[in-house]
């Protein structure tokens, strides 16, 4: 595993970035980069919503198909730091988190940090990442976090 880490300075303040980035429609939107229909699920004790972004929750995040990965929010300060463990793919409807293929990168994080700097939002996203997905997240990750940009901006 390697670390990458993406940055943007983002003309708004931290509380509308942070809802951008984690509110269904806006996730949606700016997340399309990486995949068409790209969404997030997460799940609590209670049921599965798209707005319980809190700390220990389960988050599967899904394709338009329903693949995609199951991950734990593993600390969640609001306006500030948001941090992924991942745990294991979906495929098929059906959550793997033991197959050998999902051992050579489960425990990976996720982190999103906002900063305020000069008047201006930073978001930081640090990833772990395999050398597998590297090529692909080096050239989707900046396009993703130009439309956070575009649609905090507005």
């Amino acid at each position: 595993m390697e670390k990458q880490e993406f940055k943007i300075a983002i003309d708004a303040p931290r509380e509308k970035v942070w809802k951008v980035l984690w509110s269904d429609d806006s996730y949606r939107a700016w997340t399309a980069p990486f995949s068409e229909g790209s969404h997030a699920v997460v799940q609590t004790n209670g049921g599965s919503t798209s707005t319980d972004w809190q700390k220990g929750n389960k988050v599967l995040f899904l394709d338009g198909s329903g693949m995609g990965m199951v991950s734990k929010i593993e600390d969640a300060i609001p306006n500030e730091y948001m941090s992924f463990l991942h745990l294991g793919i979906v495929k098929d409807g059906i959550e793997d988190t033991e197959s050998e293929e999902v051992k050579k990168w489960a425990g990976a994080h996720e982190n999103y940090i906002l900063k305020d700097v000069q008047g201006k939002t930073e978001l930081q996203v640090e990833l772990d990442i395999d050398e597998q997905h590297k090529d692909m997240f080096s050239q989707t990750f900046p396009k993703a976090l130009q439309k956070v940009k575009e649609l905090a901006e507005q």
